[in-house]
Order: C-alpha cells, then sequence, then structure tokens
C-alpha cells in the first residue's frame, strides 16, 4: 500500500482498497478473520430457515431473477451477485447472532457501532463467485470491508447513533462497496466514485430493531454496495468527497467526525488486531452479553435455581437501554433486545440460544413472571466507566435474603474473553444443524474456511452450504 494519503479523504480510503494486496494482511488479522468468516457463513444458514428467510425468496421470485453467478445460501439457487449479497446479508443478521465491532473511543457507544460481517462477507462472497476469486482473494475483500466500515464507523460524530442511524446498514453499505471494488480490480479513482454512490444509499434506522427490517437493512447494505461498484465499473458519475464534503456522509448523518480516526489508521492497525472484533455465544443483541455471560456463570458458581430468586437488579450505562427497549417482549425479535428476557430465560432454562429465542417462549407464564422480578436501570457506576464498555453490575436477591453480586464489562466471544476457532466451529455446526446441513457437509465447511486462503475458488466451499434440508 502507498505510505502517503491523496489530500482527499474519500480518495484516501480508495487508494487503501485499490492498492491493497493479500500480503498486507498479517497473520493473526488472516486467522481472526476466518472465525468471523465461518461464523458468518454459519448464520447465513441458520438465516435461511427464519421467517425472512422466506420472505426474502419470495422477493427474488417476485423479481423473476434470471439464473446468475452467487449462490444464495440455504436456498437452492444462484442469482445475480446484489441479490445473493442481499438474500445472505439478511441470513447473517436475521438472528441477530452475528459478530460486533468494538468501539476505541470512550465516546462511542460500545456495541452500537457496527455488526461488520452481515454487510461485508455476502458482498465478497457474491462478487467472488462470479468473478472466479480465490479464497486469498476473496479473504482480502472481506478484509478490505470490514476494515472501512469499522474506521468510517469509528470517524462519525456519536450524534449519529444516538439519533437514530444504525451504523450496520449506513457504514456497512461503504464495507460492500469495498469488497466489491477490490474484487472487481477497480482503480483507485473509480473506487472513490464507488464509495460515493454508496454514500447516496446509505440508510437505515434504530427504531426498526426487534423487527425484520433490521436484517433488512445489513442485507440493503450488502446489496447497495455491490450495485455501487458495479454501477462504479460501467462509468456511473459521482463526487469524490463523499465522506468530508459539507453535504457528504459524515456531516449529513452525523454532525462531524474526527479525522485522526480514520486517516492514517487504515491497516494500522488492522480492526481485527485491534481492538478487535466480538463473536457472539448468544442470539441477543450484543449489548447484552456482558450480563449473560456474568448471569452464567453466576448461576453455576452459586447454584441458583428460578425459584430461589425474588429480584434482580441489572444495572448498565444509559445508552444500552436505548438499544435494548424491549421490557416485556411479544415476539422473539424483541427478546434480542430485552435485557429482562435474557436474564429471564438464563435463570429459567440455563442457556440461551435459537431454541430459547422463539415467539413461543416469549409467551410462557414462567417466562413472563421471571421477567416481572427483573429491574433494568441506569447505573452511575457503569456510566463512569465509559460508553466503549458494556459494563453490566448484577444483583440477584434470593428468597433466603442473600443477594449475589457479579460485575462485567464484556462477555464471552469479545476479545477479552475470545472464542477458539473449534469454539467458533461448534456454534457454526449448531447453526448449520439448525438449517438441517448435514454434519458431514458442515465439518468439511469448517475445514475449508480454515483453510480458505489456500483454496483456488469458492466453488467447493458455495457448493456445500447451497442448499440445506
Amino acid at each position: 500500500m502507498h505510505d502517503t494519503a491523496p489530500a482527499g479523504l474519500t480518495n484516501y480510503v480508495a487508494e487503501f482498497v485499490a492498492t491493497a494486496t493479500p500480503e498486507d494482511l498479517p497473520a493473526d488479522v488472516v486467522a481472526l478473520g476466518k472465525k468471523s468468516i465461518l461464523d458468518g457463513i454459519g448464520l447465513a444458514l441458520s438465516g435461511s430457515v427464519a421467517q425472512s428467510g422466506d420472505l426474502v425468496r419470495r422477493h427474488l421470485d417476485e423479481l423473476g431473477l434470471m439464473p446468475g453467478a452467487a449462490t444464495v445460501i440455504g436456498a437452492g439457487r444462484k442469482v445475480a451477485p446484489r441479490f445473493a449479497a442481499f438474500a445472505n446479508g439478511v441470513g447473517i443478521h436475521a438472528d441477530d447472532y452475528d459478530d460486533t465491532q468494538l468501539a476505541v473511543a470512550t465516546d462511542r457507544v460500545y456495541g452500537l457501532l457496527t455488526h461488520p460481517t452481515a454487510p461485508a462477507l455476502p458482498a465478497a462472497l457474491a462478487i467472488g463467485e462470479q468473478v472466479g476469486a480465490s479464497g486469498k482473494q476473496v479473504m482480502l475483500a472481506y478484509h478490505l470491508g470490514v476494515e472501512v466500515e469499522c474506521k468510517i464507523a469509528e470517524a462519525i460524530a456519536p450524534r449519529h447513533y444516538q439519533t437514530g442511524f444504525h451504523a450496520t446498514a449506513t457504514c456497512g453499505t461503504f464495507a460492500a462497496a469495498s469488497a466489491a471494488a477490490w474484487l472487481l480490480r477497480l482503480d483507485a479513482k473509480t473506487t472513490a466514485r464507488a464509495l460515493s454512490i454508496a454514500g447516496s444509499q446509505s440508510a437505515g434506522l434504530r427504531e426498526n430493531f426487534g423487527t425484520m427490517t433490521k436484517p433488512f437493512h445489513a442485507g440493503r447494505a450488502s446489496e447497495s454496495g455491490v450495485a455501487a461498484a458495479q454501477f462504479a465499473a460501467h462509468g456511473w458519475t459521482a463526487t469524490d468527497k463523499i465522506l468530508e464534503a459539507p453535504r457528504g456522509f459524515f456531516q449529513a448523518a452525523g454532525g462531524g467526525y474526527d479525522e485522526n480516526a480514520i486517516r492514517g489508521r487504515l491497516g494500522a492497525s488492522w480492526t481485527f488486531a485491534n481492538p478487535g472484533i466480538s463473536i457472539k455465544p448468544h442470539p441477543s443483541g450484543s449489548l447484552t452479553h456482558p450480563g449473560m455471560t456474568e448471569m452464567a456463570r453466576l448461576i453455576r458458581e452459586h447454584g441458583i435455581k428460578a425459584g430461589d430468586v425474588k429480584h434482580v437488579r441489572v444495572g448498565t450505562n444509559s445508552n444500552m437501554p436505548n438499544a435494548l427497549i424491549h421490557h416485556h417482549p411479544h415476539d422473539e425479535l424483541q427478546a434480542k433486545f430485552s435485557m429482562e428476557f435474557c436474564m429471564a430465560i438464563l435463570l429459567l432454562d440455563g442457556k440461551a440460544g435459537l431454541g430459547e429465542f422463539t415467539d413461543a417462549t416469549t409467551q410462557r407464564d414462567d417466562v413472563k413472571a421471571m421477567i416481572d422480578k427483573v429491574d433494568f436501570v441506569v447505573d452511575e457506576r457503569a456510566e463512569k466507566a465509559g460508553y466503549h464498555k458494556m459494563t453490566t453490575i448484577i444483583d440477584i436477591t434470593l428468597n433466603d435474603g442473600r443477594v449475589i453480586h457479579g460485575e462485567a464489562d464484556f462477555g464471552k466471544g469479545s476479545p477479552a474473553n475470545p472464542m477458539s476457532y473449534e469454539e467458533v466451529a461448534d456454534k457454526f455446526r449448531d447453526n448449520a444443524a439448525h438449517a438441517r446441513l448435514a454434519r458431514s457437509a458442515a465439518d468439511e465447511v469448517v475445514s475449508l474456511v480454515r483453510d480458505l486462503e489456500e483454496q483456488p475458488s469458492l466453488e467447493r466451499l458455495m457448493a456445500l452450504v447451497a442448499k440445506a434440508g
């Protein structure tokens, strides 16, 4: 990559993308990325059997698409790359089980930056299939997408998230455009236009959290980024300063930005290395995970039974309730954004996986009764810890008068408490089984992704996950 950056910020980003080579990826970043790639493919599989997966397939049928070059995971069909990116992006984010970006600055809201893989990976897979890219090339394109997405999310003023934008949707569009642009071998000037076209498509509002429209955001971001790169390749014109201009993305969507958070920072160091990406052990909003990890620990260590519990107090910083908005959830999507449900289901069932996050579970009388015992409040100690952490303070009052206390800043799967490749592989196998993919196929996918840089193409990998059930 070039050591010097062009004057314009958009051009700096474009130059970084266009001039990247696989050799730019450090070995530790490659290893970390493989975990998220495997995780993403598994989530696309499990998402394909969600209700939203069926609706996406109906939508694709209505479009009357001819067979294309890119696989819709779990659907047994190939379509044009932009539509495969849409379907797989929706699938990865359908259960809110996908990886999350960590914040660097203390005023950036941890967990509310982006879900980096959901927009980036589908674009890399779709265009990678179309152009016959190798595993190493697809891996680089994916990393470029994640890097651009996360650094843009770090740079934009916190108002962007706090007033309602869903950064996976907005910043994710740039991720998909970057991944697609590199695989299409666009030069820096054309890549800048792709980013600019992507910027005009950036959209997504957090008011839709807890509905199918949240994963729709991720799918549409991936589709929009692919379309942006394709239009740029065709010669479509656009500004070369979409990020930094007074009427550009940073000002319009955030009211400002920190240039030092992005200029000179792309690939130095890579986001996967520092501050890292967190992989979810539970299919719920990432902000619930420190509390869930700590609650599970307290249950194990103290032998807590649901019938022993009189009251639970969960304290966090003031930004976390802004996302965890469903205090008495009525369906599985709302439950994913309910701290009360997440605490209750662990106390009652001792686990919180895809089998627990269902519409039927939210309607159980014992779940409703336990939710009534949980108070989710703002705690000044958590507030002072900073928004870049997810500090969660738990006090469980038992019927015998004892109070059991616990605190956690991060959950299992975070860089502070990471999942190994084998642990991610176990999660992948569970998600694949949820989609009724044969165990032998799942095991082969685990092996292929482990050695992704050695694969001459995506052909075998995508054939294995093309149809489940």
